[in-house]
């Protein structure tokens, strides 16, 4: 039925609050350990905001250099100026923790015989330092990046790049992703889609809703 499995990257493999959660535990720097969850919460929310806006503008410019911007603006909103914790917050975003069910779900893939990838906001560098840091990349067929679109998540022109490395319609694409307005976007563009509903979040009010919803990536096997 499907060609391949294609997951997003940041909150579906990797988890995007592992550097601020991992740099508050070291104590280094003691206004982190009690702000770290609501630093990593303005982080990611402005990280995708700046995707957006920049896809609307036409205004691309790398994803790291976004979650710089991100982090800088996250670090403003909580009085935060040490450049020492800034330069150790990047450090460690560059080398994310893989969620534990991440090489469940790979591998529930890899039993079926089909191709897993990533397609990702992430450029090309950036993917391939994490998923390498992760010790995923031998599990992964490919690292899909809007780097070569040249525009973000949701514009159609990135989830057509799955189809074209894969040589399939829509429906022979499975995608998951844990953002909802990924699912969403994705299951309007054809895939079939999972979404990963992490943090029990309502669905999103978008045309086309994920066709499955699951609690994380263990129950993956079951719609392949």
């Amino acid at each position: 039925m499907f060609k391949a499995v294609l997951f997003d990257a940041y909150g579906t493999l990797l988890d995007v609050d592992a550097a601020a959660a991992q740099l508050a535990r070291t104590g280094r720097f003691p206004p982190l350990q009690e702000c770290w969850p609501e630093l990593a919460a303005i982080w990611r929310s402005r990280q995708l905001n700046y995707t957006w806006l920049r896809s609307l503008s036409r205004s691309y410019k790398p994803f790291w250099e976004i979650t710089s911007d991100a982090l800088d603006y996250a670090m403003a909103a909580l009085g935060l100026t040490d450049t020492d914790m800034r330069e150790a917050l990047l450090h460690l975003y560059r080398e994310l923790a893989p969620y534990e069910d991440a090489t469940i779900a790979l591998e529930a893939v890899a039993t079926k015989g089909l191709p897993a990838a990533v397609l990702s906001n992430g450029n090309h560098e950036m993917l391939h330092t994490a998923f390498t840091a992760a010790g995923l990349m031998d599990r992964l067929d490919a690292l899909l990046s809007v780097e070569d679109v040249g525009i973000f998540k949701p514009a159609p022109e990135v989830y057509q790049l799955g189809l074209a490395r894969y040589s399939a319609r829509p429906e022979e694409i499975l995608f998951v992703s844990s953002n909802g307005w990924d699912a969403c976007a994705a299951s309007q563009f054809g895939f079939r889609t999972i979404w990963a509903n992490r943090a029990n979040m309502p669905t999103e009010r978008l045309p086309k809703p994920p066709h499955h919803i699951v609690r994380d990536l263990t129950a993956i096997g079951q719609y392949l």
